[in-house]
């Protein structure tokens, strides 16, 4: 976890950006428990707990559990360490996600597949599972060209470079601050909606909505992101 992480993701802790997020998440939780993987530094986590909702979380990096655990509300957060392809915590629930890409931080379609099974495990009947991820920008790239920037602002470069035939991805980051120059990078699996579609199916959930976005914008074939929702069936033929 970069030491700057809350401030170089700033413009993602707007409002305006997180309460959009939070409103989906609420009202598909309908008042039940709540698991979120990779929960981070809680920028969905904790304005959901704050709506009175049970949050449980997953995650890696003990040093962003540490910064979740600085913030008002966080020390009350139950989160476990652990990778969420394969962690269960216990107890059911209601609604379980992945936002802004997280999903791509499993590196292969094992780790994948395995984060489905594992959620739809922990899913009570009913239960929804919702990814918002990026759609892959290959077909913006230039026949022969690897590498596409998606920032070029004054302090942060950033560019993603494909590498095709393993559907991978490395994002590289240049941020400039206090008149130096800081680089790192992190390397991703990219994933097409049908994929995961597939992967869900494969887990026993159920597709049940797909969206350019957490304020339910029409998905279509413009669309650079997407949000989509999959359900367990109840067993008794109404979910």
């Amino acid at each position: 976890m970069e030491p700057a992480y809350d401030e170089s993701t700033d413009e993602m802790f707007r409002p305006d950006m997180v309460g959009p997020v939070v409103d989906f998440l609420a009202e598909l939780a309908a008042g039940g428990p709540v698991l979120e993987l990779g929960i981070g530094t809680g920028r969905i986590a904790l304005p959901l707990a704050a709506r009175g909702l049970d949050v449980h979380g997953i995650d890696l990096s003990e040093d962003a559990v540490a910064r979740l655990r600085a913030k008002p509300g966080g020390p009350a957060l139950p989160v476990t360490i652990g990778d969420f392809a394969t962690t269960r915590v216990e107890g059911h629930f209601t609604l379980a996600y992945l936002v802004f890409n997280t999903i791509m931080n499993l590196t292969t379609q094992g780790e994948q597949v395995a984060c489905f099974r594992t959620v739809a495990a922990q899913l009570e009947p009913g239960g929804c599972f919702v990814i918002e991820v990026m759609v892959p920008d290959l077909r913006r790239l230039p026949p022969g060209e690897t590498v596409k920037p998606f920032d070029f602002s004054e302090d942060h470069w950033g560019f993603d470079e494909y590498d095709v035939a393993n559907q991978a991805l490395r994002s590289h980051h240049l941020t400039f601050r206090d008149g130096k120059i800081d680089y790192s990078s992190g390397p991703f699996r990219y994933v097409w909606p049908s994929e995961l579609d597939l992967m869900a199916a494969m887990a026993g959930l159920r597709f049940r909505q797909r969206w350019d976005g957490w304020m339910r914008d029409p998905f279509t074939s413009e669309s650079r992101q997407h949000v989509s929702v999959w359900e367990k069936p109840t067993g008794d033929g109404s979910g």
